[in-house]
């Protein structure tokens, strides 16, 4: 019994670990240098008290071992998910049209998608295509690549992540 206690608590202390050393990750690169040390301090305590309890443990299982992976990956997981939701943030999409199509542009725009467009060359032939340039919330994304592949199967859509954003239209 005392061993499945224990693979139990070292399961949800790794989750609440890297949970954290995903969130801390994510607001350093955002540039908030406090808030990241203040997560860190908490991610290292909780680490460091479960490594130790796990390591000077009389119990010789596999299952610790095995639990402490499955926190680790289950962390990850719930980390990832954690930053899905709590961090905001606008994309920038460009997608290369197969053509030039304003019946595609008009599309996007009357979905709501505040759309640039500029005359490019593609290597085929040199056939005159469209570049569009899209600016978006993360959250939209989906939606967009969606939208565009079904009005353009062969369009080519690269995206980024934006630092800042400044004037233009957001719906």
């Amino acid at each position: 019994m005392t061993v499945l206690f224990l693979c139990i608590k070292i399961f949800c202390a790794r989750i609440m670990d890297v949970s954290l050393g995903t969130l801390r990750m994510i607001v350093t690169v955002k540039g908030k240098k406090l808030l990241a040390a203040c997560i860190g301090f908490f991610e290292v305590l909780i680490w460091f008290s479960i490594v130790r309890e796990a390591l000077n443990t009389d119990e010789t299982s596999v299952f610790i071992a095995v639990f402490y992976a499955l926190g680790f990956a289950t962390g990850t997981y719930i980390g990832g998910f954690l930053s899905d939701v709590l961090i905001k943030g606008t994309l920038s999409v460009q997608v290369v049209l197969s053509n030039q199509d304003f019946y595609v542009v008009d599309q996007i725009r009357n979905h709501g998608f505040a759309v640039s467009v500029m005359d490019v060359k593609g290597k085929e032939e040199d056939k005159d295509k469209f570049m569009l340039f899209i600016e978006i919330d993360k959250k939209k994304v989906d939606q967009l690549t969606k939208l565009i592949k079904k009005l353009d199967s062969r369009a080519f859509i690269v995206v980024n992540e934006t630092k800042m954003v400044q004037n233009g239209f957001f719906k």
